[in-house]
């Protein structure tokens, strides 16, 4: 029975770290290329402010589902974040206005006392918050996306790499005498 045991936590253990290469892989592409990291159609977005306790907190990460339409397929109670003054906002739908061939959104945050002042056009919205918050983990990521914490990353690795190969060619060294 250990065994079996042994096993499940081996396989925990590289589902983990290849969700941590996965993850990873996503935030070095999006550096390259200037986009959004995203991952399966899916974006993860720090969460900067408590508007919307006790859904999910700050610090988190919220994964949201990238908008594929004209951003007319959401309904009032769907928390939908969009770009309002070169920020992202996290809010909930209480209202859906439609005029003519347009649609627009009157969106709060479920901790603040009322209704955000400007309603939001269906063209600024980003995606669907789809359940999905993992607390906590938004603190180090803001931090990895600094330059001090981006240098850290990058050294920290490459120092560990180095000193495993001067170690592997030591032993190879101590082997021949």
């Amino acid at each position: 029975m250990n065994w079996l045991r042994l096993n499940v936590k081996q396989v925990l253990k590289q589902a983990a770290v290849v969700m941590i290469v996965l993850v990873a892989l996503s935030v070095v592409i999006s550096r390259m290329t200037g986009a959004d990291p995203s991952l399966f159609g899916y974006q993860f977005k720090n969460v900067l402010s408590g508007s919307m306790e006790p859904v999910f907190m700050t610090g988190s990460v919220i994964q949201i589902k990238k908008t594929t339409a004209e951003g007319t397929e959401y309904e009032t109670g769907d928390v939908i974040t969009f770009h309002r003054d070169n920020m992202l906002i996290t809010h909930r739908i209480i209202e859906k206005i439609t005029n003519d061939q347009t649609v627009i959104y009157r969106t709060q945050g479920d901790n603040n006392d009322g209704p955000d002042i400007d309603p939001v056009s269906s063209d600024a919205i980003v995606g669907k918050y789809t359940g999905l918050t993992i607390p906590y983990i938004g603190y180090p990521l803001g931090f990895a996306n600094s330059k001090i914490g981006a240098l850290i990353l990058l050294l920290i690795p490459g120092v560990i790499f180095l000193v495993i190969g001067i170690g592997q060619v030591r032993g190879v060294q101590l082997g021949r005498e």
